[in-house]
């Protein structure tokens, strides 16, 4: 693995947030935030395939546009506890045969808070003798001193040993928020970065009035710490896991003003419109919540066109977005209406070309 080019980052930043100054000149935006990654060891989850050669394994990735393989010993990238679970792992997996017997993948998720899961996964049927193995792995790498799960996956198979969970520790404007975070599903990757926006988003929120309504909440990450600067706050997640880790992190922040909904943000856009009725909001009275204010963090796709005019209907929004090339889009109808406060870069995945923006949106007065 090369090293990271550490002394280009201030310059590669600066062309990033010239790059999203010049997008966001035709909605008026006010001069960016910038919030800077660390250099090195920055993201907390790594996926390697794994190499087998005489004997031998190692973790290995891809060239994207080659698609060459490389061999990885070092992944300056990654969080310094997946580093030395990469060094560990290893050593101790050769000793088992059967451990190591069609396994052609490994997965890390880390935590500040210096847990971290392994997952990995196998191109065969996992058996109790597989499972004793991996409890003699599990123990090994605890004498060592992680604090860690283990997780094998197959087809149609998933078996942990203990948790498919780890609880990360958040300090936000100096008080700890405890988030759950299950393996397999969306956490964010830059840990640093988020501690970052969520500072910015409570800042953005301050003085508010009314409920906050958040689509696509994922494991209550903004909702959580947004929850201070509403009365109410209602917020919507499809996935179940994240979903249950959400109602587990409500309860471990002692937040007793959010409820979650699981639907997608596309079907609570029918909901509010009325155009059907669904199941899972049946004892949930929606017109108990004055939501003068809606936070948006989707998917690389941006806000399809419903939920746009659906946004557009608050009088306040706040924006997360992977994509400021989707954000611009639907910009060119939220600033029909409305006029950007705020707008951030966050420099979520250094050394790439990829902009995480947030912007602040109040309505216009007409």
């Amino acid at each position: 693995m090369q090293k990271l080019p550490i002394d280009q980052y201030s310059n590669l930043l600066l062309e990033k947030q010239k790059k999203l100054t010049a997008l966001l000149l035709p909605f008026n935006a006010p001069e960016l935030s910038v919030f800077e990654s660390p250099k090195e060891h920055y993201r907390m989850r790594a996926e390697f395939r794994i190499w087998h050669e005489q004997g031998d394994l190692y973790h290995i990735m891809f060239d994207k546009q080659t698609r060459q393989r490389y061999r990885v010993d070092q992944f300056p990238i990654a969080s310094k506890l997946i580093n030395q679970m990469m060094q560990a792992v290893l050593p101790l997996l050769k000793q088992q045969e059967i451990l190591t017997k069609r396994l052609f993948q490994i997965d890390y998720l880390s935590t500040l808070s210096n847990k971290i899961i392994v997952s990995l996964l196998y191109h065969k049927t996992l058996n109790d003798e597989w499972q004793n193995a991996a409890q003699i792995l599990r123990a090994q790498l605890v004498q060592q001193g992680f604090d860690v799960q283990i997780i094998g996956r197959a087809s149609k198979q998933k078996i942990c040993l203990d948790n498919e969970f780890v609880d990360e520790e958040f300090l936000i404007n100096g008080r700890n928020y405890i988030y759950r975070q299950v393996e397999n599903s969306f956490t964010q990757p830059n840990a640093m970065i988020n501690c970052k926006m969520l500072e910015w988003a409570i800042d953005c929120t301050k003085n508010s009035t009314g409920d906050l309504l958040e689509l696509y909440c994922g494991n209550g990450n903004f909702s959580i710490a947004l929850a201070q600067n509403f009365r109410k706050v209602l917020a919507t997640e499809i996935a179940k896991p994240s979903v249950m880790a959400a109602q587990f992190n409500i309860k471990a922040n002692h937040i007793d003003n959010l409820q979650i909904i699981r639907m997608s943000a596309e079907d609570f856009t029918q909901a509010m419109n009325g155009v059907r009725e669904f199941y899972r909001l049946k004892g949930i009275d929606l017109t108990a919540y004055e939501c003068n204010t809606i936070f948006v963090d989707p998917p690389r796709a941006g806000l399809d066109e419903d939920t746009v005019k659906l946004v557009q209907q608050y009088d306040r929004i706040l924006y997360i977005s992977c994509n400021p090339y989707t954000l611009c889009d639907n910009l060119q109808t939220l600033c029909q209406t409305h006029k950007i406060e705020k707008a951030a870069l966050f420099d979520q995945f250094p050394y790439t070309e990829h902009m995480e923006t947030g912007v602040w949106l109040i309505r216009q007065e007409t």
